[in-house]
């Protein structure tokens, strides 16, 4: 009796009765004034309405226009074709060891199949890793031809950072003042000959090499073995329009030379021992029209059998030395 009569003191104290709120204005009494569900019932019916809400939203959403829907951020311009020079990949015992003798960009791993012979190229090759910190990994025979992407890589292979791409500009002024000997190439597509092309030109002394940046090869693994190290010496620029390059060279003092077995002259009567760019036309088609157009002379090899045309590769051997000849 006690306890109850002090349980009714305490909700008398608070203003209840019943139950239920005496004040006149709360939360409780606007809500049922105003007719809205209260309690439970007002929860499930604000859950139901959010439903319905988000439901419509997802509708009109699949079914508006394309046109209206906000368009995808991109994060860049979008590239096409080749990107860069290539060369991350080097096979063959001689191509890799001018990689580590010339130390002009990184070499992340050096792969040696296992049970080779012993050669002098190979104690070279990893005296030259080890000087440089270049890791070194011997594989099975099998796995290295799994992973070699060259018919005969000699059981050496590396992986390195890309070749560096340089302005046309740096080609046709060169920092030491000397005259430039460059040497152009209009579509080869071949990576065997234009790894061939390569290792002349640097042999012959040649400053620079121009290559168009599509339809036509760059660097890739069998360029990098058939070059044998060339690349890592021969600065290298990609331009997009080779009838715009010749311009360019032209204005800067460069007599362009085109290569052709029906020229107007004989390769051997022009003097090449001014600033000069060879042009080589692409593997049986020769020069493009408007290249050809563009040339300052166009110029034949002399021939003296039967045959009338020579592989492009060889072509470019006997003019980057017809050049080194004049200047010496």
């Amino acid at each position: 009796m006690a306890g109850s009569g002090q349980g009714r003191g305490r909700g008398e104290g608070r203003g209840r009765s019943g139950g239920r709120s005496t004040r006149a204005d709360t939360p409780f009494t606007r809500a049922k004034q105003s007719g809205a569900p209260t309690g439970r019932a007002g929860a499930k019916a604000k859950a139901k309405a959010e439903k319905s809400a988000a439901g419509r939203a997802k509708a009109s959403r699949a079914t508006a226009p394309a046109a209206r829907r906000p368009a995808r951020e991109s994060s860049g311009p979008r590239r096409s074709g080749p990107k860069g020079l290539g060369g991350e990949r080097v096979e063959g015992r001689q191509a890799v060891r001018e990689l580590l003798l010339a130390g002009r960009r990184k070499v992340r791993e050096i792969q040696l199949s296992a049970g080779m012979d012993q050669a002098d190229i190979l104690d070279d090759i990893i005296d030259l890793a080890d000087e440089l910190k270049v890791p070194i990994r011997e594989v099975s025979r099998t796995k290295f031809d799994a992973t070699a992407l060259t018919q005969s890589p000699q059981g050496v292979l590396a992986d390195a950072a890309p070749l560096p791409e340089h302005d046309l500009d740096d080609l046709v002024r060169p920092r030491d003042g000397g005259a430039p000997f460059l040497l152009m190439l209009d579509g080869v597509t071949d990576p065997g000959n234009l790894g061939a092309v390569l290792r002349t030109a640097e042999c012959a002394g040649v400053t620079g090499v121009v290559l168009p940046r599509h339809r036509a090869v760059h660097v890739t693994p069998t360029v990098t073995k058939s070059a044998a190290g060339a690349i890592e010496f021969l600065p290298m620029a990609l331009v997009g329009g080779l009838p715009t390059a010749i311009r360019l060279m032209q204005e800067a003092g460069v007599w362009v030379v085109g290569l052709d077995e029906a020229g107007d002259a004989g390769l051997d009567g022009l003097d090449l021992a001014q600033p000069v760019c060879l042009v080589l036309g692409a593997e049986g088609q020769g020069l493009s029209r408007l290249v050809r157009q563009r040339c300052d002379a166009v110029a034949a090899i002399p021939l003296r059998g039967r045959l009338n045309s020579l592989n492009v590769a060889a072509a470019g051997a006997v003019a980057c030395f017809e050049v080194a000849r004049q200047r010496a």
